[in-house]
């Protein structure tokens, strides 16, 4: 098995480090800076104990990687980029969704029949070109993952396989939807890091947000882990730790203001809640509003942390 791991960013990033760093198979595709870096000095992998730098083959498009049977296409690129390299895999290849948000499966299943999701639970980083970190330590993070819609089958298991002898907590599991979208309610809160940063108030905008999220999937009947089902997944295992004495910035939406990349995936994070709500009659002013704000930041180039937590509050109150 040789992973084509697409998106070499921070979850992608860390992941195709570790792996390689196991003896697994690893070729990348990036872009830009990151891709000239990698290419010329290796991706370096930062994390508590020390750096690893893994010299791999890396292509700027999935169509440059020439595939082999054998080959598994993992994406790790945000979800609004997702449909741009599905069209450019061979439609035999096995596609393992290594991203957060519940659209890009679905995107994958209308064109390849044996698609896989992951639910991420990996607090990592990608502000340099060249440079990603794993952020916790000793275990770098949760990768559970399943057939889609459901199952589980050899394949899978051979990936968490490959998973948990790279140092990730992993299982094969029949849901993995069903933890996805547990992930997804999570998720809508990175808008609100994103937008306010990580200070006091934060926390009591997006359980608006949550609970928002919580409503609709209840309508809309679809199934998700409970909170508590989460606890206990995730126990003690995921441990933050500074790595090269820095503590962790923010998550991936806050990561892709504060590199001005242009584009967040707020769109498939809280723009599915609001999809889903206007499919079946729920109003979700708190995910709309904090959907298009970032986004407008993220074309604007504003740095994370521009807005208060009131006045995003107030924000949402004025579309009630």
């Amino acid at each position: 098995m040789r992973f084509v791991i697409i998106g070499a960013g921070a979850v992608g990033g860390v992941v195709a480090g570790r792996l390689a760093g196991s003896g697994a198979d690893v070729v990348l595709v990036a872009r830009g800076a990151h891709l000239e870096a990698i290419r010329r000095d290796g991706l370096l992998l930062r994390e508590a104990d020390g750096d690893t730098r893994h010299r791999l083959p890396a292509y700027p498009a999935p169509a440059e990687v020439g595939w082999r049977p054998g080959d598994v296409a993992v994406l790790a690129v945000k979800s609004n980029d997702t449909q741009a390299v599905l069209e450019q895999l061979p439609r035999d290849v096995p596609v393992v969704c290594l991203q957060n948000g519940v659209a890009n499966e679905r995107a994958a299943l209308r064109l390849f029949p044996d698609v896989y999701g992951i639910c991420v639970m990996l607090p990592s980083a990608h502000l340099e070109p060249g440079v990603v970190v794993a952020q916790c330590a000793p275990v770098p993070g949760i990768l559970d993952i399943g057939r889609v819609p459901g199952g589980v089958d050899d394949t899978a298991r051979e990936i968490a396989a490959h998973l948990v002898k790279a140092g990730f907590v992993a299982e094969a599991r029949p849901d993995i939807m069903r933890r996805k979208y547990t992930k997804l309610l999570m998720n809508l809160g990175n808008a609100v890091e994103a937008l306010c940063g990580r200070v006091d108030g934060i926390d009591e905008v997006a359980a608006l947000l949550g609970a928002e999220g919580e409503t609709v999937l209840r309508a809309a009947g679809i199934a998700y882990a409970t909170a508590e089902e989460d606890r206990q997944r995730r126990g003690e295992i995921l441990q933050l730790v500074p790595v090269a004495g820095q503590m962790r910035g923010g998550g991936s939406t806050w990561q892709s203001l504060a590199r001005r990349t242009g584009a967040v995936e707020a769109d498939y994070l809280n723009g599915e809640i609001v999809l889903l709500g206007r499919l079946h009659g729920v109003p979700t002013p708190a995910n709309e509003t904090a959907r298009r704000l970032v986004v407008d930041a993220a074309r604007s180039g504003t740095a994370p942390g521009a807005l208060s937590p009131s006045q995003l509050r107030a924000a949402i109150d004025d579309v009630r």
